[in-house]
């Protein structure tokens, strides 16, 4: 549970710092004038990237493998740019989160996110404790 609740930390961490990077990208609060709704809205944003890349991603990848090999993971840009784009428009149905102002912008802030994530889950991963085996 500590793994999870650290991980969806990082994600929002990832995110927060992804829209200040990438200008194509930004995030609604569902209340804009309170900044505890803004901090609430990126770790809700982190939650539902983490299940998305989780569920959908992984399923995504299976069943795209020979795609990944043939196009020497250059595809994994395209994916997680779709993923990103999916992730807005649950987003905007619960009314707030995510507005990505096109594709590329989705695959730019895609890219990004998951460099900054990496750099995050290096400073985070001890805090996550001991994997299970």
């Amino acid at each position: 549970m500590r793994r999870f609740v650290i991980t969806v930390i990082g994600n929002a961490i990832a995110l927060w710092l992804t829209t200040l990077i990438v200008s194509g990208i930004g995030v609604t609060p569902y209340r804009p004038d309170d900044w505890v709704a803004t901090v609430l809205t990126y770790l809700l944003l982190g939650l539902i990237w983490g299940v998305v890349n989780g569920v959908i991603g992984n399923a995504i990848r299976i069943v795209a493998f020979p795609l990944y090999i043939l196009t020497l993971g250059l595809i994994a840009l395209l994916v997680n740019g779709l993923l990103f784009l999916l992730v807005a428009w649950i987003s905007d149905l619960l009314g707030f989160g995510l507005d990505v102002d096109g594709f590329w912008w989705g695959v730019l802030a895609a890219l990004v996110m998951a460099i900054i994530n990496w750099a995050i889950g290096l400073v985070l991963r001890p805090l996550a404790g001991r994997r299970r085996r």
